[in-house]
């Protein structure tokens, strides 16, 4: 009997010393890598280059910011609407994807780090449209990305101008609809139609003084025990803005 619980007990101590080598082992080794999910088309904040390689402004300033802090992270290019109900399942642990910073998100349960870059929205046409102002989009059709700030901008015009509203779940399939004709204008934030226009040499123009006074974009969080991501991307971020690597990044997609 005594042997039996001499050897019980050394097999206990061994479970034991098993146990704590583990622990400390995903202690010291197992790092916590924040997944951030993001949109895939909304350029120049994140898209795909001609090298296939994943790029943009909230790509580069989320790298810059990573580096800064020492964090390991995970980017996911999913779209605008999959980031947010992956992050709202716990999927993901944060979005950055040009997500401007409004009261109603606060309200709906949004959770935004400092803004890292201001926006507008404006409305944008055909090249050869005559359509000059909101008040000739009256009996039309327009055009707008499900979710997005200019589709907000959009709607708080539809009832004063007369127009309808057809809803896109990405940038690119909403500028063919203006350009093949299924809509007359659509709306969308003024950086991300100004480039798209040049860059993608689209039969588009932003319509002069179509723009709102608009807000910061910002990293946001669904989840409240996620807090600690936001506060080193908030610090970071000063971080970054302070030694002109902001700036940099800034320069390198908008000039």
């Amino acid at each position: 009997m005594k042997k039996f619980l001499a050897i019980l007990m050394a097999l206990c101590m061994m479970v034991g010393v098993v146990a704590c080598f583990a622990g400390c082992g995903e202690e010291a080794d197992g790092e916590k890598v924040w997944v951030v999910a993001t949109d895939t088309v909304f350029k120049p904040f994140e898209y795909t280059d001609s090298n296939g390689q994943f790029v943009g402004i909230d790509v580069d300033i989320l790298a810059a910011i990573a580096e800064d802090q020492g964090f390991e992270y995970e980017l996911k290019s999913l779209g605008w609407d999959a980031s947010i109900a992956a992050c709202q399942a716990g999927q993901a642990d944060a979005m950055i994807a040009g997500a401007s910073i409004t009261k109603e998100r606060k309200a709906s349960g949004w959770i935004f780090s400092d803004g890292y870059y201001n926006a507008t929205q404006c409305m944008t046409v055909k090249g050869d449209s005559t359509i000059a102002s909101f008040a000739d989009l009256n009996g039309k059709v327009v055009a707008v990305k499900t979710g997005t700030q200019g589709a907000a901008y959009a709607e708080s015009l539809k009832d004063a101008n007369g127009f309808t509203i057809t809803y896109f779940e990405d940038s690119p399939t909403m500028y063919q609809a203006v350009i093949g004709g299924q809509a007359v204008a659509c709306f969308e934030d003024t950086p991300i139609m100004a480039s798209s226009i040049k860059d993608g040499g689209l039969d588009l123009k932003i319509v002069e003084g179509s723009e709102n006074e608009g807000a910061p974009y910002g990293l946001a969080i669904f989840n409240s025990s996620n807090q600690e991501f936001v506060d080193m991307f908030n610090e970071g971020l000063a971080n970054i803005k302070a030694n002109g690597k902001y700036d940099e990044i800034i320069a390198k997609y908008l000039g």
